[in-house]
């Protein structure tokens, strides 16, 4: 519907952030921030994050990735939603309370 004015949208997959979200969600996710986990699992730093989505925006793209881990579950998701699907869901459901 906005196609035909000035709007422009872009839309932001963001992968995982290395911010304080789960400290500030509520939820206590073991091991969540350790140095360990944080070895085990790359991040992206907000700055870094917030650079990529400048220049996504600068540049008009329609859709930014930002991190590897976007990306690449950007192209397991085209390979197979379903499988990328119970992948991502396995992966949480170890984080979250029973």
């Amino acid at each position: 519907e906005l196609l035909s004015t000035n709007v422009r949208v872009t839309i932001v997959f963001p992968g995982a952030i290395a911010t304080n979200i789960t400290q500030n969600s509520g939820i206590a996710i073991p091991a969540a921030g350790d140095a360990d986990s944080a070895k085990s699992f790359p991040t992206t730093s907000a700055e870094d994050a917030a650079k990529i989505i400048l220049n996504g925006i600068e540049r008009d793209k329609f859709q930014v990735y930002v991190g590897r881990d976007a990306k690449m579950m950007n192209y397991f998701y085209r390979l197979s939603p379903f499988r990328a699907t119970r992948f991502m869901y396995n992966q949480m459901k170890g984080l979250l309370p029973a």
